[in-house]
């Protein structure tokens, strides 16, 4: 745990019981701090008490009395209009922050040379954030990985000055941290997401543009326009910028960017080969391109050589639930992609293989799976699960062959059965479903460990002796 002591002394009230404002509930007591911690849901308060923390309703409260109200992220701080707790604290001119800008000012405060590298993006974040935290682990240093992905950044350990910190950031905590300003600052790319919450795309991006702002190194994917001209402004501001592209060469600037599989760094206008990604089944596919390429300019800026650097990438296991290879019989690979659980995320994936035994559905989200028709060639065939498996074969339906199996039991041992008859190659069972998973599993993680126990049991029936 990181203590909060740059309020020691002081009163603050928290809003928000779940895994991340308990964890700051119990830093903002390590370090001295009187906390008034309340949640609308009465079962976190009573888990909140049961834990040493006071609980105190805020609307009873006296906001004039606090130093700060620490907002958990998913709590609203503007749109659709602010949390009654954000009101109350803005009327008695009380700053409204959150987990980050409280590690944010706790390093500044105690140990400055601590590194810090802040990834954001509306995909491709987590991956990006994972490799790199692999990459720098296997170079020798000694990282600590957190934020919106695993560990909420102030249960990691305790600031020293030869950690690296690597935490992924999402808008929702970038808009609760202020004063946000780390050494290396990742924006990976924007696409319309989250606006019930930031208002517009112009907003959303603006605070997706806080991180780098004020980075000292500024990676910027530089494929979407936004952030394209995003990477020009923070130049202009003379920000130090690196541009990363899986599209080939950079137009302007230094960065790195990616040839299909082929990385190269771009440096004062000469092009010097990197390293390749060719086979390395959790990084298929051009996002992964992109989310190498930044992880690799952060590696790089922190002192990494590239000799490092390829070990790091070609040691990386994948993250769970996205692209993960999780079995292996002869030329059929079953890859867990659970963490698809919309049509944009679920491309990412078709456009990864070439010949799928595609698992999907469950519960759909608005839209379905009309927007990947361009990737249904690929599809040798579709096992459809869940409240959307009627619809996503409506939408199949003459585009690729279809069977409508109800379960993931089913459709995995199906599709196992029909891939190990295939002569390709290479095959790949793929869960990616373009759905949530409410309708049969309480998570997309409960759902993707499902996958791999099942893929577990058919990759070992298939390699039996009279297996297929």
């Amino acid at each position: 745990m990181i203590p909060i002591t740059t309020l020691r002394g002081r009163h603050v009230a928290l809003f928000g019981l779940g895994g991340s404002g308990m964890t700051t509930a119990k830093a903002l007591m390590a370090g001295g701090v009187r906390v008034d911690a309340w949640d609308d849901n009465e079962s976190r308060v009573e888990a909140a008490l049961d834990d040493g923390i006071d609980c105190l309703d805020l609307r009873d409260a006296d906001f004039e009395r606090y130093a700060a109200l620490v907002l958990a992220p998913g709590v609203p701080l503007t749109h659709p209009e602010p949390h009654w707790t954000v009101k109350m604290a803005e009327a008695a001119g009380v700053e409204v922050i959150g987990d980050v800008e409280l590690f944010m000012r706790e390093r500044e405060a105690v140990c400055p040379e601590a590194a810090f590298v802040a990834i954001t993006g509306t995909n491709g974040k987590s991956t990006t954030t994972a490799l790199t935290a692999h990459i720098l682990k296997q170079g020798g240093m000694d990282v600590q990985m957190g934020g919106n992905i695993g560990r909420p950044i102030l249960d990691l350990d305790p600031l020293t000055e030869d950690r690296v910190y690597v935490i992924e950031c999402s808008s929702y905590q970038i808009d609760l941290a202020p004063s946000l300003a780390p050494d290396v600052g990742v924006m990976l790319n924007l696409s319309p997401d989250h606006l019930d919450r930031h208002g517009s795309i112009e907003n959303y991006a603006s605070i997706k543009e806080r991180l780098v702002r004020a980075s000292r190194l500024a990676v910027v994917g530089v494929d979407d326009d936004t952030s394209s001209a995003m990477a020009d402004r923070l130049e202009a501001a003379e920000v130090q910028v690196e541009r990363i592209s899986c599209k080939g060469a950079i137009s302007k600037g230094d960065g790195i960017f990616a040839d299909g599989p082929q990385l190269f760094e771009s440096f004062d206008g000469e092009q010097t080969e990197l390293l390749s990604i060719q086979g390395h089944m959790s990084l298929r596919g051009a996002h992964n391109a992109q989310n190498t390429a930044a992880a690799s300019a952060v590696a790089l800026a922190l002192g990494l050589s590239p000799e490092e650097l390829a070990e790091g990438i070609a040691s990386f296991p994948g993250l769970e639930h996205r692209l993960q290879p999780v079995a292996t019989a002869g030329h059929v690979v079953f890859v867990n992609d659970s963490k698809g659980t919309n049509a944009e995320a679920t491309a990412h994936a078709l456009a990864s293989f070439d010949r799928i035994y595609w698992i999907a559905g469950g519960r759909a989200k608005t839209g379905g799976i009309t927007s990947l028709e361009s990737y249904f060639p690929r599809i040798a065939k579709a096992y459809l699960i869940g409240e959307a498996s009627q619809d996503f074969a409506q939408t199949l339906s003459g585009k690729a062959q279809v069977e409508e199996c109800g379960d993931l039991e089913t459709a995995v041992a199906a599709a196992a059965k029909d891939a190990a008859t295939s002569d390709a190659d290479e095959c790949v069972v793929l869960l990616s479903p373009a759905c949530a998973s409410f309708d049969q599993f309480p998570s997309f993680e409960v759902r993707g460990q499902r996958f791999a126990e099942l893929a577990a049991v058919a990759a070992a029936n298939l390699t039996e002796p009279g297996g297929h």
